[in-house]
């Protein structure tokens, strides 16, 4: 198996600190979640590879290893492995063996759990065309697991503690011989964590959270469309003791213009003009999100004609450019006309009005 720079993946130096690698990885978790890249294949398989990389870069033994070994350290191809006997050449003591072993035989998934990241949040948040298209500051209300502040987060009553588990000694496994292979499961009493707690919080009946409600505060950027999804990190649910947050998803719903219609960062506006403004033509008040603008419209325009006024749109998604505005132009061609307008129109177009021939015929 080739060796995976991780550094080149999340686009860092190999001495980035601690905090670059973060923040590098943050970006790039959310230029490339699923959520956001539905018809993207590649989306999901970059996006494992941006997480891999930094499982391994965040965690200060495991990026010494990688910085020595590489990623063969990781996968039991070299580096760190090669070359050394006994149960310490499979990378860490007997432990290393334990975790191959396991990969062959279905053990995954059975080692002892270590805090986990807390859940996600989904929401949705309705806003009107306009807030869409400048951008608008709202709050959102939200039910959410926070760390209980009576037992600090561990679950167990003030003062008390949590003991290891008697049944897996702390692994948070137990472990069966079965016809020369090893079963290896969750331990059930204390459900993989290795720990038990005897006197639970009363808060919290020993799971450490308690539900919140809190109002959030959230810029909804200029430009965002219909179906498009706000991530906040962090401000999802509380993970276990030592673990991040989650992240809350705002899929954002906007509301249908009256007047435009919206195609990306472009906007669609159906004029009516009238027969005479067409023909001879004039100035137009022209309606944008911004307010009304001149456009002089030549003579002889036909109905369904369409010109452009550029960046008079919705600006693009965080950047510093706009789409334009198409206007169709559409002829109203009145009902109702005064008899000097019919002998006007008759003369423009050098023919006698029908009725006047019918009475004529009539006469004779």
């Amino acid at each position: 198996m080739a060796n995976k720079d991780y550094y080149k993946t999340l686009g860092v130096e190999r001495n980035a600190s601690a905090e670059e690698i973060k923040k590098a990885y943050r970006q790039l978790a959310k230029k490339y979640h699923p959520d956001l890249n539905r018809d993207d294949e590649n989306a999901a398989q970059k996006f494992k590879e941006v997480n891999e990389a930094y499982q391994v870069l965040s965690d200060d033994q495991k990026r010494a290893q990688y910085d020595q070994f590489g990623s063969g350290a990781f996968d039991g191809t070299g580096g760190a492995n090669a070359g050394y006997s006994g149960f310490g050449g499979f990378g860490g003591g007997f432990s290393g063996f334990e975790d191959i072993f396991e990969s062959f035989f279905g053990g995954g998934g059975a080692r002892r759990r270590g805090p986990a990241r807390g859940a996600d949040i989904e929401t949705s948040i309705r806003i009107e065309f306009e807030e869409a298209a400048f951008g608008v500051k709202k709050d959102i209300t939200i039910n959410r697991y926070e760390e209980c502040e009576a037992c600090g987060g561990s679950g167990a009553k003030k003062g008390t503690g949590k003991r290891t588990c008697p049944t897996c000694g702390g692994s948070g496994q137990i472990r069966r011989s079965m016809g020369g292979f090893m079963n290896i499961t969750t331990c059930q009493q204390c459900g993989g964590t290795g720990e038990i707690i005897d006197d639970p919080c009363q808060v919290c009946a020993g799971t450490g959270k308690v539900i919140k409600k809190r109002v959030i505060s959230i810029n909804i950027p200029a430009g965002i469309n219909d179906g498009q999804t706000l991530t906040l990190y962090g401000q999802g649910n509380a993970g276990d003791q030592g673990a991040e947050a989650g992240a809350l998803l705002i899929y954002i719903r906007v509301k249908p213009h009256k007047k435009f219609k919206r195609e990306g960062a472009d906007l669609y506006l159906d004029l009516p003009v009238s027969f005479g403004q067409a023909a001879l033509g004039c100035e137009l008040q022209v309606p944008t999100l911004e307010g009304e603008v001149k456009y002089k419209m030549p003579a002889g325009t036909q109905t369904g004609t369409v010109f452009r006024l550029r960046e008079k749109g919705i600006k693009y998604l965080r950047q510093d450019r706009k789409g334009d505005l198409f206007v169709k132009v559409n002829v109203e061609i009145p009902r109702k006309l005064t008899e000097r307008q019919k002998e006007l129109i008759a003369e423009l177009e050098g023919f006698e009005r029908p009725e006047k021939r019918s009475k004529g015929l009539f006469r004779k």
